[in-house]
């Protein structure tokens, strides 16, 4: 995989967070040059997912009802949590729940490409981390729609990335919240 050594993640942005009481969501946009059904492949196809997400899915994600196992990639322990997709707006909206986390994705034409937007909630505590994450996961399926794949960079092995650290600790300062240490 050819740039995956000179990957290093760009600077926050395209973040923003909602506050209700302790739950809070995040909500992350990138602007991807590729058409919304070549963005929606790669959000619901299992061999899409697993060349970027921070999961694997064990079916796809593109029906609505269907219900898919995901197992969480690079955590001590694989965690698996079965889940069902509430809403499959193809190539628009696809909602699910990840464990714990409503995720739900919008995709909208623009530009020639697809701004894509991701809702999620996570834990007051670990959002900054959580953005920087998806940013890593978002900077994968970029490369990989535009057929320079770096393979998934998810985990222990995103939070090695010195970007990692760096992007945590920004967006952490833009959601006006104390850096996480670990």
């Amino acid at each position: 995989m050819p740039d995956r050594e000179q990957y290093t993640p760009g600077p926050a942005s395209g973040a923003e967070i909602r506050k209700d009481g302790e739950k809070w969501t995040l909500i992350l946009t990138r602007e991807l040059g590729h058409s919304p059904e070549k963005v929606w492949q790669a959000l619901t196809d299992p061999a899409h997912l697993r060349q970027w997400a921070p999961f694997d899915a064990d079916g796809s994600l593109g029906t609505i009802g269907t219900t898919v196992k995901l197992t969480t990639v690079g955590a001590p322990a694989p965690h698996v949590t079965e889940t069902r997709v509430t809403r499959a707006d193809a190539p628009k909206v696809l909602e699910y729940n990840w464990g714990d986390f409503d995720m739900r994705w919008e995709l909208e034409a623009f530009g020639g490409g697809t701004r894509l937007t991701l809702w999620t909630n996570i834990g007051r505590r670990y959002i900054s981390m959580g953005a920087a994450g998806w940013h890593i996961c978002f900077d994968v399926l970029e490369r990989l729609l535009a057929g320079q794949p770096i393979g998934r960079i998810v985990g222990a092995e995103a939070m090695k990335f010195g970007g990692w650290q760096r992007l945590s600790a920004e967006y952490a300062k833009q959601f006006g919240m104390e850096v996480s240490s670990w």
